[in-house]
C-alpha cells in the first residue's frame, strides 16, 4: 500500500471515530434528558406568586430561557423570540435541567467540586520599578568661605560608608577663630574665663561644630584643615566638589542617598486600589535574583492616576540591607490585602459569557442545571462567589460547556414546541377559480377578489397538500379552494374541489 493510501485510510478512520463519539454523546444525553413538562396551559391564567395547579409549586416569575436576565410577572409571548415565556418556580433557578448517563459522564471526563466557605487573604499582584528612598538622604554643606584642597570622592554613585572622609577644606576664618581661642586660654587674670567663653562662642558662630571645638580644646593646637565626612552610608547622588575650588557658605558639595531601604513604585490597577492599604505586607521578586524574596510594606498610596494605563502608584518600602536592589530595576510585587470570608469554587467551574457568569450545579438526583452567579476576586485558581450558590452544593468543574450547551438547546426546543403557530398560518381563506396549470406539487389558479386576504383578481401559484395530489384535477377546470398563508408568505391549498366539467 502506498503512503498516500495509508494517509487516506487514517484520515477516514479519524472522521469515523469522531462521528461515533459525537453520536454516543447525543444518544446518552437524549436517553438521560427529561424534557420539562408543558406548563404553558396551566400557567396561562396565573400571576407571579400563584400556585400552579399542575405542579403544586409557586410561580416566582416568567422568563425567556434564551434571555434569562429579563423577568415578567405574567405569562405570554416572549418579546425576544417566537416562543412562550417559561415559568420559574420557587426552589429552582429557571434553567433547563439535563440528565446524563453516569457511564457517559465518566467517558466525557466530567468532574465536580464542592462549594466551600473559607477565609482567604486577598492579594494584589503588580509590577514596579526600584527608586531611591527619598526619606534616607543627607546633604554635606560648608558654613564659611573656604577652599577645597583635596577631594576623596570624585564620581557620582560612588558608595561611601558612614564617617568616611569626603574632602579636605581650608577656611581662613576658622583658623583665626581657633588661634584667638587658644590665645585667650593662655591668658591669666580675673577676666580670662569670661574671655575664653566668648572666644569659644566665636568659633561656634563662624561655623565650627561642637566636635571640632572639643578637639581644639583637648589638643590645644589649631586645626588648619577640616575634614568633611559622610554623615550616612550610601551612594553619592549629587557631587559638586572639585579640588582647588572656592566654596561659599551654604553651598551643597555632596548629596548622599542611603541604600539600606529602597522604594518600589508599584503600578496598581484602578479596579484593585481598594484592596491596597498602607502598612500591608509586601513580597517582591526581581528577575536579577529570582530565588530571593525581598520583604517590605506599603508606605503610601500616591493620590494620582496614570491616565493611559488607569493605574495608581503604591509606594512600597523594601529591605535592602545587602544592597542588591538598585534604582531602575523592575520587580514584581505581591501585596497582601484584607481577609475575605466567602464561598469559593474552582475557577474552571465558572463559564464567563461576557455578560454573565454561569455555573453548572449538580442536583440531588444527579441532574445538571445552569445557575447564574455573581463572582468576586480570583485567588489561587479559585473564584469568589458573592451570590447564586450556597455552601455544600456541588458544581461541575470539567465538561460543563457540553452540559450548558445541551441545557440551552433543550430549553429552547421545549419552548418552541409550546409556542403557538403564527396567526397567518391559522387564518383560512376560501374562493373560486380556474385551473391554469397543475403538477404534482402545485397548482396555478385564476381567481377573483378575495376580501379576507385583501387580494384582488389575479393568477398565482399555490402549493398542493399531499392528499390533493391524487385528485383528478385538470387544466381549465373550475374549482372551489381554501388556502392559508405560511410564515414564509407562500399560499398553501388546504382544500380544493371541482365545481364543473372540463371545457372541451
Amino acid at each position: 500500500m502506498t503512503r498516500r493510501s495509508t494517509v487516506g485510510v487514517a484520515a477516514i478512520a479519524i472522521v469515523v471515530l469522531a462521528a461515533v463519539s459525537y453520536g454516543s454523546y447525543r444518544l446518552g444525553v437524549t436517553r438521560g434528558t427529561s424534557a420539562p413538562p408543558n406548563t404553558a396551559g396551566s400557567a396561562a391564567a396565573m400571576k407571579a406568586g400563584d400556585i400552579d395547579p399542575a405542579t403544586g409549586r409557586r410561580v416566582l416569575y416568567w422568563h425567556d430561557p434564551m434571555v434569562p436576565g429579563r423577568r415578567f410577572d405574567e405569562p405570554g409571548k416572549s418579546p425576544f423570540m417566537n416562543m412562550m415565556l417559561a415559568p420559574v418556580y420557587e426552589g429552582d433557578n429557571g434553567g433547563a435541567t439535563v440528565s446524563i448517563d453516569p457511564r457517559l459522564q465518566q467517558n466525557l471526563g466530567i468532574r465536580t467540586a464542592v462549594v466551600a466557605r473559607s477565609v482567604v487573604a486577598s492579594r494584589v499582584e503588580a509590577v514596579g520599578s526600584i527608586a531611591f528612598n527619598e526619606r534616607d538622604q543627607a546633604v554635606v554643606q560648608v558654613r564659611a568661605t573656604g577652599y577645597l584642597e583635596k577631594v576623596h570622592v570624585r564620581a557620582t554613585l560612588d558608595r561611601v560608608t558612614a564617617s568616611e572622609p569626603l574632602a579636605e577644606l581650608y577656611v581662613p576664618e576658622w583658623v583665626a577663630a581657633q588661634e584667638e581661642f587658644l590665645a585667650v586660654r593662655r591668658m591669666r587674670g580675673p577676666d580670662a574665663d569670661v574671655l575664653a567663653v566668648a572666644a569659644r562662642q566665636r568659633m561656634r558662630q563662624v561655623g565650627l561644630t561642637d566636635e571640632q571645638i572639643g578637639r581644639v580644646e583637648q589638643r590645644g593646637v589649631v586645626e588648619a584643615r577640616t575634614t568633611l565626612r559622610a554623615p550616612i552610608a550610601g551612594v553619592i547622588v549629587d557631587l559638586a566638589a572639585r579640588e582647588g575650588m572656592t566654596v561659599m557658605p551654604g553651598e551643597t558639595l555632596f548629596r548622599i542617598n542611603g541604600l539600606s531601604t529602597v522604594w518600589a513604585n508599584a503600578e496598581i490597577p484602578e479596579s484593585q486600589a481598594a484592596l491596597v492599604v498602607p502598612g500591608a505586607a509586601v513580597a517582591a521578586r526581581s528577575p536579577a535574583f529570582p530565588d530571593t524574596v525581598f520583604a517590605g510594606s506599603v508606605q503610601a498610596i500616591l493620590p494620582s492616576v496614570e491616565a493611559s494605563t488607569r493605574t495608581i502608584k503604591a509606594r512600597v518600602e523594601l529591605d535592602n540591607r545587602d544592597g542588591r536592589l538598585a534604582p531602575g530595576m523592575f520587580v514584581s510585587v505581591a501585596i497582601s490585602g484584607p481577609l475575605t470570608d466567602a464561598l469559593w469554587v474552582p475557577s474552571e467551574a465558572v463559564i464567563r459569557t461576557g455578560r454573565r457568569a454561569v455555573v453548572m450545579i449538580v442536583g440531588p438526583d444527579g441532574t445538571f442545571q445552569a445557575v447564574e452567579v455573581e463572582v468576586g476576586v480570583e485567588r489561587d485558581d479559585r473564584t469568589e462567589i458573592k451570590a447564586g450558590l450556597t455552601e455544600g452544593q456541588r458544581v461541575v468543574a470539567s465538561g460543563q460547556f457540553l452540559i450548558d450547551s445541551e441545557a440551552s438547546l433543550r430549553a429552547a426546543t421545549s419552548r418552541m414546541e409550546d409556542a403557538p403557530a403564527p396567526e397567518s398560518t391559522r387564518d383560512e381563506h376560501t374562493s373560486d377559480g380556474t385551473i391554469e396549470a397543475i403538477d404534482d406539487d402545485s397548482v396555478t389558479l385564476s381567481h377573483g377578489p378575495i376580501p379576507s386576504a385583501q387580494w384582488g383578481s389575479m393568477t398565482m401559484e399555490f402549493a398542493l397538500p399531499r392528499e390533493g395530489r391524487e385528485r383528478a384535477l385538470k387544466r381549465g377546470q373550475r374549482v372551489t379552494f381554501s388556502f392559508t398563508i405560511g410564515a414564509d408568505g407562500k399560499p398553501r391549498i388546504t382544500r380544493i374541489e371541482p365545481t364543473g366539467s372540463v371545457p372541451r
